[in-house]
């Protein structure tokens, strides 16, 4: 399956070829608006100390869910969960990598140890007690894509059984000039699956490495090396019955400066290999005479966390569904900073987005029971990989072929009104245009995500949605800066670093009176106007013809057609 972002301007006012004649007007009275302070009190409320970071399965998980289903239950709805409860039960493994573990690599010139934090960063995410490696060759894969339908493959059949897996991160055209061949093959600058850390591990297993690690580096990644060491040898996911069958031993990141050395005391440039893995007729490389060795114990446990489900019934077609969703899990407790605080209270990320369902559930809520269901999802583990979502995708508890749409808030922006609204995965859907009309009607415009090449189109949840083919709609903040009533783009640009350098993962996400909310509760009022229409229509928005997820919505059309 081939995943890309293809950026799009999109104006003010589009020509809508009569596309919205077919959704109903609003009702006759003026819709209630989003409440910039009820905002303000959820997102305080669950990002206070009590609730301890909520981690699935942390100490902060029972009170969160209690406070969820209870607000889900005072607005009237009806549990979506199995066996008619809120909860949906997400089984997961935690596992922990032992802080004495030794990393190294022997080479000609004698052992380097890879310091844990410093020069590598890896989990395992098998339920063993202790992971050994003992002097596995390690090969440099390139960017480490098999793309059959771009005429890519960085393999070209190497045999990777017991040895490490090497990568660059991104995808191979990510840094490609016009003087390169492979220029746009995969996407320009906009990030394609193939670029994800996850697909890489994914396609390791498949080739039967023992571990693989990716050379960092922050602007093809999208975050800093501070970003990989937050999860401090923590792993987590959704428990398998054949784990071994579907997860390395060891999986993980090489900082940039450990990268260049070990390829240098191989005797290789990272420089000029990095260039050569832009051609399609790149071959993999050994690392001549280095060897990766690495002995760790690991504890692990099996538990469930859980996701938050509710629905408001439709009374005409209640087995067609439109999804509004955030997640509800954050970092939950770490490593104590400057001032001594443990809890990473994930306010913006992602209690603001919990908030901002909770708010649209409230409004539509309040007006006519919908044609259509309307289903509101709070995630756990999302910050552990999309695993609570995933698991619904997998297990869901209303037909996905059915389900017209999913709409995401995730990391909304709090600094004040903004004249647009900045769209992730621009181009992928007739979605777009429903936002695009909404914002029209706040006297908005939507602007694309500023840096695709980030890849945030695969980093929410919407993706285990939109990977079974529902179409997605993505609203979050890191996707540019907002053009901000005060101060413009440069002001929006200026709230986007300052979080993600700032407070993003970290202590420093929490709650603050200094808020201004407007902005975030016109974008949630989107999200109201675009749920509403879609649930009180009998049209099926569709992926774009170009759109590489179309294929996978095609399969099930028959079940959209009675």
């Amino acid at each position: 399956m081939t995943l890309r972002l293809r950026p799009q301007l999109i104006l003010p006012a589009l020509v809508l070829s009569g596309l919205f004649s077919i959704f109903p007007a609003a009702p006759a009275a003026a819709r209630d608006r989003t409440d910039p302070a009820r905002l303000s009190d959820i997102t305080r409320e669950l990002a206070s100390d009590p609730y301890a970071g909520r981690a699935p399965g942390g100490p902060g998980e029972a009170k969160t869910l209690a406070y969820l289903e209870a607000a889900f239950r005072k607005l009237g709805l009806e549990p979506a969960g199995p066996g008619g409860s809120f909860l949906q039960p997400v089984p997961l493994i935690r596992t922990q990598l032992a802080s004495d573990g030794r990393f190294a690599v022997s080479g000609p010139k004698g052992e380097t140890v890879l310091a844990s934090g410093r020069d590598i960063s890896v989990i395992s995410l098998l339920p063993v007690d202790r992971v050994t490696v003992q002097d596995a060759p390690m090969v440099f894969v390139g960017y480490g894509v098999t793309a059959p339908e771009r005429r890519w493959d960085d393999y070209k059949g190497v045999d990777l059984r017991g040895k490490v897996a090497v990568f660059l991160i991104n995808d191979p055209d990510f840094e490609a000039t016009a003087a390169d061949a492979v220029a746009g093959q995969f996407g320009g600058r906009a990030a394609t699956y193939y670029a994800r850390w996850t697909y890489k591990f994914e396609e390791a297993v498949r080739r039967g490495a023992i571990a693989a690690l990716i050379v960092h580096q922050t602007e093809g990644a999208g975050y800093g090396w501070s970003t990989v060491i937050a999860s401090a040898g923590e792993g987590y996911d959704v428990a398998r019955p054949r784990p071994e069958a579907e997860r390395l031993p060891l999986q993980g990141w090489l900082s940039a400066d450990a990268s260049a050395r070990l390829f240098s005391a191989a005797g290789l440039d990272l420089a000029a290999l990095r260039q050569k893995a832009r051609s399609a007729d790149f071959r993999p490389v050994e690392l001549k005479g280095m060897r990766f060795r690495a002995d760790v114990g690991v504890a692990h446990s099996r538990f469930d966390s859980h996701n938050v489900i509710a629905r408001l019934p439709g009374r005409s077609r209640p087995d067609e569904t439109v999804m509004v969703a955030a997640h509800w899990d954050a970092y939950g407790e770490g490593p104590p900073d400057a001032q001594g605080r443990r809890i990473r209270p994930g306010a913006i990320d992602d209690a603001l987005g919990v908030a901002g369902v909770l708010e649209t559930a409230r409004l539509l809520a309040r007006e006519r029971r919908p044609e259509r269901s309307v289903l509101f999802a709070l995630w756990t583990a999302e910050e552990r990989g999309l695993l609570g979502s995933e698991h619904f995708g997998a297990n869901p508890t209303v037909p996905l072929e059915r389900m017209a749409a999913n709409l995401t808030l995730d990391i909304l922006q709090t600094a004040g009104p903004a004249r647009d609204v900045v769209l992730v995965g621009a181009g992928q859907s007739e979605l777009d245009d429903l936002l695009a009309e909404a914002a029209r009607r706040q006297k908005r415009t939507v602007t694309p995500d500023a840096r695709p090449e980030r890849a945030l189109f695969f980093r929410a949840d919407h993706f285990s949605l939109a990977r079974r083919g529902v179409p997605a709609l993505l609203l979050m903040g890191l996707g540019g800066g907002a053009d901000l009533v005060q101060g413009g783009r440069a002001a929006g640009d200026a709230w986007v670093t300052a979080y993600t350098d700032g407070c993003y993962h970290k202590t420093c996400d929490a709650w603050s009176a200094d808020w201004d909310l407007r902005g975030a509760a016109a974008d949630v009022d989107l999200v109201v106007d675009v749920a509403g229409r879609l649930a009180n229509s009998r049209q099926w928005p569709d992926w774009q013809p170009d759109s590489e997820f179309r294929s996978l919505r095609e399969k099930s059309a028959s079940a959209r057609r009675r």
